[in-house]
C-alpha cells in the first residue's frame, strides 16, 4: 500500500516543482527508481537541475521535465519496463545521469546543434547534406564545403581543448547542385546554339580548372572531360537542327551537376572521408515524363531505399546529383528550380535519417528577403506547413514540394549557411513554434489579378466548375483565389503564357465580365490564421497610414497564411513598414495582439 504521507509529500513536492519553470514536456526513458531514492535526489538538486514532476503509482516511478516548445514522451527501445519487487534501480545509470542526458538534449534542441532528441553528446547522428550553387561555385567553395562536410563527422574541439558539445554527423548522402551559376550558363549555351553558336570554354576552365588546381586523380579528370565533351557534342547537335526541345533541355543542363558531384567526391577521397559519385538514378529517383519540372514517382522512395541498399557501400559517403533523374523510359528529367531539395528530402525519407541538412549562402529561413530587408531576422523554428508556404509564395530557401517526404516520414530538416556554418539556422519539424503572432514576410512580383463577375453566381450549382473547366482547358493555374456571391477573384502566375490568359479571357466572356489587371503582387504573411483579428487589425493600420491599397485578400486552407494583393509598385514599401512594425518594434501604429494593445 502506498504511504498516505509520501503520496502527499509527493504531490507537494510536484507542485511546488511545476510552478517553478517552463514548457515542452520530455519522461524519462522509463528509467524506474524507489520512491525514496528519487525523492531525496530531487529534493536536494531541484534548485540545480530545474523544475521536475515525480509520476508516482504503484509500479513506476518516472520524472517530467519541462522544456519550452515540445509535448512529447521519449522513450527509448529497450529502457526498462517494470520495478523490481524491492522498488530498487535495476538500470545501472543513476538519477543524475538520466536528468542530465535529457537536459543534454533539451540544450541541443535549442542551440540548433544536430542532435534530436535521443542521441548523446557523443553518437553520431545519420544525416543528407545539401549544398546549392551559391555554396559551389569555385574551387575554394568546393574545398570549404569539403572540409565542412568532414568536420561535421568529427567536430573539433573549442580553442580552449575542451569538447565542442555538437553531436558527429554521418553522411549517408551529400546532394550537390551544379557549380555557382552553370545551370544558367548551360541554358544561354543552349540559345547561343540555336542562333549557330558553340562556346562552352568558361564551363571547360571552370570545372577542369578546379580539378587542376586540387590535383584530382587522372580518372576523375577524364569523367568530367568526357561529360563536358558530350555537352558540346549535343550543344553542335543544336546547333545544326535548330531545335531544343525540352527534353533535350534537361538533358543539357544535367551535365552541371554530374561534374560538380564527381568533383566533390574525389575532393572528400584527398582529405580522408571516403566517397563515391552517383547520378540520381543510379540511386532510384525516378520521375513522371514531365520534362523541365518533373515530378517524383510515388514508388522513388521505395526505390531509393532498394538502389542504396544494394549499390551504396554504408561507409562511403554517396554523392548525389540534386535536380535530377530519370522517368520510366531510363531518360533525363529535371525536377525543375530548387529541385535538389526534393532530392534531398527524398533520400533522407527513404533512408530514414535524423535530420536532413540544407546548406546555403543565408542563416537559414529569415524573416523576409534580406535583399530588400536589411534587419532581416533569422527564424529559429518553423513547421513544414510554414516552411512550404514560405516557399510556396516566393521565399527562396526552399523548393515548394520539397517538405512532402519529409513530412510524411516526420524527418526535421534544417537550414544553415555554408558561409556560416556555426550558426544554428532554421529547424523545420511537425512542431513549430506557435507563439509567434507571425513568422514571416513574403512576396510573389509580378503577377496578374483576374476578376470574374455574373450575376449567374447567384445560386447557380456548377458555376464554379464551368469557371475552372475554362481554366484547366487553357492550361492556366491560380495562386490565390477569393469570391463573393456574384463575384471570383484569383492571381494568376507570371510564368503563364499570355496567349493562353487571353484566350481564357475570351472563353469566360460567353458567361461572365472578366477584367485584368497586370503588374500587381501578392505579400504573404506566414502566421496561426485563428489569430487573424490581431494580424489584419496590424496590417490594415499600416497600410491606411502609409497609403498602400488592397485589391484582395485570402486565408490559405493551411491555415498558416494571409495573401494580401497589391500594386508591384507598393510591394517594397509594404513590406519594410510591416517588416519593422511586426519584427524590428518600430511600428507607426499599434501592435494588437491577444486583443490587447502590445
Amino acid at each position: 500500500m502506498v504511504d498516505p504521507l509520501s503520496t502527499a509529500l509527493l504531490m507537494t513536492l510536484s507542485l511546488l516543482l511545476l510552478a517553478a519553470v517552463a514548457t515542452d514536456a520530455f519522461v524519462s526513458p522509463s528509467h524506474h527508481y524507489g520512491r525514496q531514492q528519487l525523492t531525496k535526489y530531487v529534493v536536494s538538486n531541484h534548485r540545480r537541475l530545474g523544475p521536475f514532476h515525480i509520476i508516482d503509482n504503484a509500479h513506476s516511478r518516472q520524472i517530467l521535465y519541462m522544456t519550452e516548445n515540445d509535448n512529447e514522451e521519449i522513450d527509448e527501445t529497450g529502457a526498462y519496463a517494470g520495478t523490481s519487487s524491492d522498488g530498487t534501480i535495476e538500470e545501472e545509470e543513476s538519477p543524475s545521469e538520466v536528468i542530465s542526458s535529457y537536459k543534454s538534449k533539451i540544450s541541443t534542441r535549442r542551440t540548433g546543434t544536430e542532435a534530436r532528441p535521443g542521441s548523446s553528446a557523443q553518437t553520431p547522428i545519420d544525416v543528407t547534406m545539401k549544398f546549392g550553387g551559391s555554396s559551389l561555385a569555385n574551387a575554394e567553395r568546393i574545398d570549404h564545403v569539403a572540409n565542412l562536410i568532414k568536420d561535421r563527422t568529427n567536430p573539433p574541439p573549442n580553442e580552449d581543448g575542451s569538447p565542442s558539445g555538437e553531436n558527429p554527423v554521418r553522411p549517408r548522402a551529400v546532394i550537390c547542385s551544379a557549380m555557382g551559376k552553370t545551370t544558367n550558363s548551360l541554358l544561354a549555351a543552349g540559345e547561343m546554339a540555336l542562333e549557330g553558336r558553340v562556346d562552352i570554354e568558361a564551363l571547360r576552365t571552370l570545372h577542369l580548372g578546379t580539378c587542376r588546381k586540387f590535383d584530382i586523380p587522372e580518372r576523375t579528370r577524364n569523367d568530367v572531360e568526357k561529360l563536358l565533351d558530350e555537352c558540346e557534342d549535343m550543344l553542335n547537335g543544336v546547333r545544326l537542327i535548330q531545335e531544343l526541345s525540352p527534353k533535350s533541355l534537361d538533358q543539357l543542363v544535367s551535365y552541371g551537376e554530374r561534374c560538380s558531384v564527381r568533383i566533390m567526391a574525389a575532393r572528400l577521397n584527398q582529405i580522408g572521408v571516403p566517397a563515391q559519385a552517383f547520378d540520381a538514378w543510379d540511386v532510384g529517383v525516378l520521375t513522371d515524363d514531365t520534362y523541365g519540372d518533373a515530378k517524383l514517382l510515388p514508388g522513388t522512395i521505395a526505390s531509393i531505399k532498394e538502389r542504396f541498399d544494394g549499390r551504396v557501400d554504408p561507409n562511403v559517403v554517396a554523392v548525389v546529383t540534386g535536380f535530377i533523374g530519370h522517368n520510366t523510359k531510363g531518360k533525363i528529367t529535371t525536377l525543375g528550380r530548387g529541385g535538389s531539395d526534393l532530392t534531398a528530402t527524398a533520400i533522407g525519407a527513404a533512408l530514414k535519417v535524423d535530420e536532413v541538412q540544407v546548406w546555403k549562402d543565408v542563416d537559414g529561413i529569415l524573416t523576409a528577403d534580406p535583399r530588400l530587408v536589411k534587419n532581416a531576422l533569422p527564424v529559429s523554428h518553423v513547421s513544414y506547413e510554414e516552411a512550404s508556404e514560405l516557399a510556396y509564395f516566393g521565399a527562396q530557401v526552399l523548393h515548394p514540394i520539397a517538405m512532402q517526404p519529409a513530412l510524411h516520414a516526420n524527418i526535421p530538416v534544417r537550414v544553415k549557411n555554408s558561409y556560416n556554418p556555426s550558426a544554428p539556422g532554421s529547424l523545420i519539424d511537425n512542431v513549430g513554434n506557435p507563439s509567434r503572432m507571425v513568422t514571416a514576410i513574403t512576396c510573389k512580383r509580378n503577377i496578374t489579378l483576374m476578376d470574374i463577375t455574373s450575376l449567374q453566381m447567384l445560386g447557380a450549382y456548377g458555376f464554379l466548375g464551368a469557371v475552372f473547366a475554362d481554366f484547366e482547358k487553357n492550361k492556366v493555374s491560380v495562386d490565390v483565389l477569393a469570391s463573393s456571391e456574384v463575384s471570383i477573384s484569383v492571381t494568376l502566375d507570371k510564368k503563364q503564357k499570355e496567349n493562353d490568359i487571353e484566350k481564357l479571357r475570351d472563353d469566360l466572356s460567353n458567361f461572365a465580365e472578366v477584367e485584368l489587371h497586370r503588374d500587381r503582387a501578392i505579400l504573404t504573411l506566414i502566421t496561426d490564421v485563428s489569430r487573424s483579428s490581431d494580424v489584419l487589425a496590424t496590417v490594415f493600420a499600416t497600410f491606411s497610414m502609409h497609403g498602400i491599397q488592397v485589391e484582395m485578400m485570402s486565408q490559405g486552407a493551411s491555415k498558416v497564411n494571409i495573401s494580401f494583393i497589391i500594386r508591384d509598385d507598393q510591394i517594397d514599401d509594404a513590406i519594410l513598414k510591416l517588416h519593422a512594425c511586426l519584427f524590428e518594434g518600430k511600428c507607426d501604429v499599434a501592435i494588437i495582439e491577444d486583443g490587447h494593445i502590445v
